[in-house]
């Protein structure tokens, strides 16, 4: 597989600025009112670059971006990478307590911000920090328009390596604060071959829905080079969303499955013209096979499944859209039994099975699922003990179990990490019963997930209470929403007097997990 692709040790600040010389008449980035061609997001991502490097900024130096979706969040964003600098994504949806602690773990040199999110970028900074404001709010920090207004907007000249970082991504910590990512240039350059193979030589028009802190900023990196069209929304509003797929044409867009429900529940679904459609991308969590027959039907044969994490980014595995059909034929019979898989192998991927010693097991034996490619991370940022927990014998271990089928098709059965994956996102039990733990009246807590239709996995706990204590499920949920955010606080609270224990006293997760899932018909 190696020799007959590229070589990505190289820097993807080249591939940038080709695309942006070669698509420089072309539309790129379209937000609310505002467009700009790629001429005019080279060289304002230039600009920002330039001013970064006047004031001080190298290659190696962090830049967050904590704000929503918007134009200038992604121009911001490529200006920290054509730096030379490594972008740290801060997901707005997480507590302000959260965030700001993510900064203070990580570091940032600067902080691009939208102005509703000041205070906690206030908690952070200090007189060497860097601060400026992307969404020209009256703020004590400048807005980034002023800003750059003089600086050169020709492309910097940064020497950087192929290991050096464009990004460092958060996943879930077992404990504390969530674990960076590095992903490197030479990944993002096998990400970028990988976004343009998959292209297959047209310039699709992408709907950037999902959060651009996610895995929606790394997809819309990587598809500068095929010449995409980029509609950002600030958020997934169904009826926007199917309203924007209709008004511009829309080809290409990402969502995890809970935003693929919320579509196919829209009562006037069938009342939009949707021809337009090349992929709908789903993944990030598992997806109910009902839904997935009832997309293809509704949406139409445009529907790409995939496996990927934050670990590995988006190429780990892919089910085109004709293979959710008998014979790829998309005029014929789904294909029920592949609806449940995740795809085959994909161009710059490699995939295997493996027991507990890291051997390769045969198809249709289940094991853990492992990868090999060129996107791969380089570990886990200052944590070499961590990354070499996920590394044996050359595989990048998932922390998924799963199989192959005799053609190639990986089936995702279950999850070896005590991880939940609610609307795509990661969280990790251990650091939501910590925070349960720190609110008055709760003696003890245990996580975990249970089965959502909604959001593939809901977030669960049982919760024992201390003595005199009397908070209620509403209460609790309340405090843990203030917390941790929505996202990571459970749906479900059940107060109990005792957990169910292993026979040396432990707490087993299993037994509460195989009661929860036990009607569902799968783990995961």
């Amino acid at each position: 597989m190696e020799s007959q692709l590229p070589d990505f040790n190289r820097s993807l600040l080249p591939t940038l600025t080709e695309a942006f010389d070669r698509f420089a008449a072309d539309e790129c980035v379209c937000f609310k009112e505002e467009r700009f061609t790629y001429r005019e997001v080279g060289d304002l991502s230039a600009r920002i670059a330039n001013r970064l490097i006047g004031q001080g900024f190298r290659p190696g130096m962090k830049g967050a971006v904590y704000s929503l979706n918007s134009a200038w969040t992604f121009i911001a964003t490529l200006g920290i990478v054509r730096a030379g600098g490594t972008w740290i994504p801060i997901n707005p949806r997480n507590s302000e307590q959260d965030n700001v602690a993510i900064l203070e773990k990580f570091g940032s040199d600067v902080v691009f911000f939208q102005a509703a999110f000041g205070r906690p970028v206030g908690e952070f900074v200090t007189d060497e920090t860097l601060v400026v404001c992307l969404d020209g709010t009256p703020h004590n920090y400048p807005d980034v328009r002023a800003w750059i207004e003089k600086a050169p907007d020709s492309a910097p000249v940064v020497d950087v390596e192929p290991t050096d970082l464009v990004t460092i991504p958060l996943t879930g910590g077992t404990t504390g604060l969530p674990k960076g990512v590095m992903l490197s240039h030479r990944n993002f350059c096998a990400l970028e071959y990988g976004t343009r193979s998959m292209n297959e030589g047209r310039r699709p028009v992408v709907l950037c829905a999902a959060p651009m802190t996610h895995v929606g900023g790394r997809i819309a990196i990587c598809g500068l080079s095929s010449g995409s069209r980029f509609v950002i929304l600030e958020a997934v509003d169904p009826q926007v969303v199917l309203n924007t797929v209709q008004a511009e044409g829309i080809t290409d867009f990402f969502l995890p499955p809970t935003g693929i429900y919320a579509l196919l529940d829209q009562p006037n679904l069938e009342e939009f013209d949707l021809s337009s459609l090349v992929s709908v991308s789903y993944g990030s969590a598992p997806m109910s096979t009902a839904r997935l027959k009832e997309a293809l039907t509704r949406i139409g044969p445009v529907m790409r499944g995939g496996f990927g994490q934050t670990e590995c980014p988006m190429f780990i595995a892919r089910l085109q859209p004709e293979e959710h059909f008998v014979g790829n034929d998309v005029r014929g019979e789904v294909a029920e039994g592949r609806l449940r898989s995740v795809g085959r192998a994909t161009v710059i991927s490699e995939l295997g099975i493996v027991d507990e010693a890291g051997r390769e097991l045969p198809s249709g034996e289940r094991g853990e699922i492992a990868v090999k490619g060129p996107m791969v991370s380089e570990g886990y940022y200052r944590d070499p003990e961590e990354t070499a927990k996920i590394r044996v014998n050359g595989w990048h271990l998932t922390g998924d179990i799963g199989y192959l089928d005799e053609e190639g098709y990986l089936y995702v059965v279950d999850r070896k990490k005590d991880m939940i994956i609610t609307g795509g996102f990661n969280v990790y039990s251990s650091e939501v019963e910590h925070a349960l733990m720190t609110i008055p009246g709760v003696q003890l807590a245990v996580v975990f997930g249970v089965p959502d239709e909604k959001w593939g996995e809901a977030v669960a706990a049982q919760v024992i209470l201390a003595p005199g204590a009397s908070l209620t499920e509403l209460e609790l949920m309340a405090a843990a929403r203030e917390a941790i955010g929505g996202v990571k606080a459970p749906k479900r609270i059940e107060f109990v007097d005792d957990f169910p224990r292993t026979p040396v006293g432990k707490i087993d997760k299993k037994v509460l997990r195989e009661a929860a899932w036990s009607a569902s018909g799968r783990q995961i």
